[in-house]
């Protein structure tokens, strides 16, 4: 089974405002103009709805499946102010505490000992248990809220780096700094698999996926979505890591193999057909498809 998280407030036709599944994807939850609602993955049901009289959520958060969740408000009457994390115990159905930005808040990720606050230029990282700030980290312009926040037991971060097509890897353990050229142009989604060792990578052109290695930066696979230029909806692993999927504004989604060899002759990816060439034309010819 393959996980996305999408916000879809600009989307007219959708009844959800976001869309996004909990840390080991046992779940997800699902923000509307009344409140949220919060589904099991397998077998699908609905865990719990709040609804509001007050207003909309437009980012919703829930840590693993515990009682705590991070709301932002949202749709065309937000519940909280949009600058505003609020922190919501299920169990008390009441917010326990909030965190107050300079600006609209573009994301939140949430582990159980970090929360990580994303704005237009800034992502802000917090403790959990006292909401202090610890760090700060500048962005290029990121009005989708782009971060990535590894689950295991290691803590990687990951997000637009200030330059243009980079992404900066933050291995928060050995307090690492990684920055990696993923492209040429703007990012468009990232990703990081449960364990933070893998972090895949699109941008607004929308036709490669590029995967890489945390640790070193290396880039261990190209993927190519298509010629046509398309936005990028969302990427995510598998929880087993063997494959990689993407969706997109067609309506389409790929799915992508990662494994390796020997185990990949029989589930091998196709390649271009001028990818003998390698090294001469473009790397978009040596590219992998779905």
């Amino acid at each position: 089974i393959l996980f996305c998280t999408m916000n879809l407030a600009s989307d007219k036709k959708s009844e959800f405002l976001y869309v996004g599944f909990n840390q080991d994807y046992g779940c997800f939850s699902c923000s509307t103009e009344q409140g949220f609602i919060v589904f099991d993955t397998y077998p699908l049901k609905e865990r719990f709805r709040r609804e509001f009289d007050s207003g909309g959520i437009g980012i919703v958060e829930i840590l693993f499946r515990c009682n705590i969740l991070a709301l932002v408000g949202g749709g065309k009457n937000p519940k909280y102010a949009p600058n505003k994390v609020m922190i919501w115990d299920d169990y008390q159905n009441k917010c326990i505490a909030e965190i107050e930005c300079r600006s609209e808040v573009r994301g939140v990720r949430l582990r159980r000992d970090r929360i990580v606050v994303v704005m237009d230029n800034q992502v802000f990282v917090y403790n959990f248990a006292d909401l202090q700030p610890l760090r700060q980290i500048k962005t290029s312009h990121n009005p989708k809220g782009l971060c990535a926040l590894s689950a295991g037991t290691s803590t990687v971060l990951a997000c637009p780096s200030p330059e243009i097509g980079h992404v900066h890897v933050e291995l928060c353990d050995s307090s690492k700094v990684v920055e990696i050229q993923a492209h040429n142009g703007p990012l468009s989604q990232i990703c990081l698999s449960i364990d933070g060792k893998l972090l895949a990578t699109a941008s607004v052109k929308g036709t490669l996926i590029r995967v890489f290695e945390t640790a070193t930066g290396k880039k261990l696979f190209e993927f190519r979505r298509g010629a046509n230029q398309t936005e990028i909806y969302s990427l995510s692993f598998s929880k087993s890591l063997k494959y990689l999927c993407c969706c997109s504004e067609k309506g389409t989604g790929h799915v992508f193999s990662l494994v390796d060899q020997p185990e990949a002759a029989e589930q091998k990816n196709r390649q271009s057909s001028l990818s003998f060439m390698r090294g001469v034309l473009p790397s978009y010819f040596s590219s992998e498809w779905s």
